[in-house]
């Protein structure tokens, strides 16, 4: 990353434009001292900022004098790189110089006077584009999209094939002792849509919502109670407070529905357990067992155990009844990957370590195992898409799709 400042946007003129040259020494600053936080603050000035590429080529960061919404302010940031994105395939250095003008004219419809308006990439395209001559326009023609009511989605949409395809993904974590005891769990789920449908149409979508059956008097079969729920805009929201319908006029291509917390005990679908033999002052032996404890029809794909490792250890050899470890010196693990993990199976790994010293361990402290996978056709918590009915004037039908996915966000033990 470039020391100066690629490109910038005072919105409501009252931070000091010249305070920005104060984030990168407070930024390096509290890394060298181990102290990295999201907020870092120069007087009464407040840099909110976040990292794109997990490198640090590209920082966006928000500056604010006052007591801001900080939510509100990092979604705006990480929608900010997602527009960008849209627009350049890759954001980096180059590409903003590059397109400057395109940046500010996205800057200057992103925000106003410090409030967020347009952040659909799909919408900023009708009127942002690329080419010098289509950006006058854009100061003389708004599409009416901006204006609509429906103003996520464009009037005149035509598909030779309508269908819908929905993804139900749930990310369970879940934290084990070293007694084998859940000390935490929780289930985080998102619907996610991809459509192709002509037209305008009315969606409706049915879920096995237990505070539905309870309003209808039905109680039949399994259902689950859904906790901080959050709607895309679409979704007309009265009639969900009223009688629990999930209706709306969906956005054109992907887009999130929705996404919800369930708060249930949930067991690892993937036990581990290890033991750790020492040999003072030469070598290191850990054998880890995972198994899988959920369905055996069901398979986990990506699997990635990850076993943390004393700092000095050297010399590395790896044994494993399947798949591949491998030794990531610069974060201090091992990390077991297995491609296909079905549900039932047991399988080892075994790792030696040459160790010049162990007595630094008790310094170190004892970084906990993580695992990550991701289970298709599956859900742990039950949820099921019992219907997806679609109306429109023109009385086509469209097929919709369901799939489901589980993924584990970090398993630990």
């Amino acid at each position: 990353m470039s020391a100066g400042v690629l490109i910038c946007r005072n919105y409501k003129g009252d931070v000091n434009m010249a305070e920005i040259d104060h984030f990168m020494p407070l930024l390096m600053e509290h890394e060298e001292e181990g102290l990295l936080c999201p907020v870092l603050s120069h007087g009464n000035v407040h840099f909110m900022w976040i990292k794109h590429s997990n490198l640090y080529r590209i920082l966006v960061v928000a500056t604010t004098n006052k007591n801001s919404n900080a939510s509100l302010v990092y979604s705006f940031l990480y929608k900010l790189v997602e527009v960008f994105t849209e627009y350049f395939k890759e954001l980096e250095e180059e590409s903003i110089q590059d397109n400057f003008v395109v940046v500010y004219e996205l800057l200057d419809e992103l925000m106003d006077f410090g409030f967020p308006q347009t952040t659909d990439s799909k919408i900023l395209q009708e009127y942002i584009t690329q080419e010098g001559a289509k950006l006058e326009v854009a100061k003389t023609k708004v599409p009416t999209t901006v204006t609509n009511a429906v103003s996520w989605r464009s009037e005149g949409i035509k598909y030779k094939k309508n269908e819908v395809f929905i993804d139900v993904i749930e990310s369970i974590n879940v934290l084990v002792n070293a007694n084998g005891s859940v000390m935490s769990s929780d289930i985080v789920g998102s619907i996610k849509l991809k459509t192709m449908l002509s037209g305008m149409p009315e969606l409706r979508l049915g879920l096995n919502d237990r505070v539905l059956f309870a309003l209808t008097g039905r109680d039949k079969g399994k259902t689950v109670v859904m906790e901080d729920v959050k709607f895309h805009q679409c979704v007309r929201l009265s009639r969900f407070e009223s009688d629990r319908t999930i209706s709306f006029i969906p956005p054109d291509g992907e887009s999130e529905l929705m996404s919800y917390r369930i708060n249930t005990h949930v067991k690892p679908l993937i036990w581990i357990e290890s033991i750790i033999e020492k040999f003072s002052h030469s070598r290191v032996e850990i054998m880890v067992k995972a198994k899988g404890q959920f369905k055996k029809q069901s398979v986990a794909n990506n699997v990635e155990v990850r076993v943390p490792v004393p700092s000095d250890a050297d010399s590395p050899k790896f044994k494993t009844s399947t798949g591949n470890a491998k030794y990531v010196p610069e974060k201090n693990m091992v990390v077991w990957t297995i491609k296909s993990f079905p549900g039932g199976k047991e399988f080892l790994m075994r790792a030696h370590f040459g160790l010049p010293s162990v007595e630094n361990d008790e310094l170190e402290g004892k970084p906990p195992i993580t695992v990550k996978f991701e289970i298709p056709y599956f859900t742990v918590s039950g949820i099921q898409v019992r219907y997806m009915k679609i109306i429109e004037k023109s009385g086509y039908q469209a097929l919709p799709w369901v799939r489901y996915i589980t993924q584990s966000g970090g398993n630990l033990y």
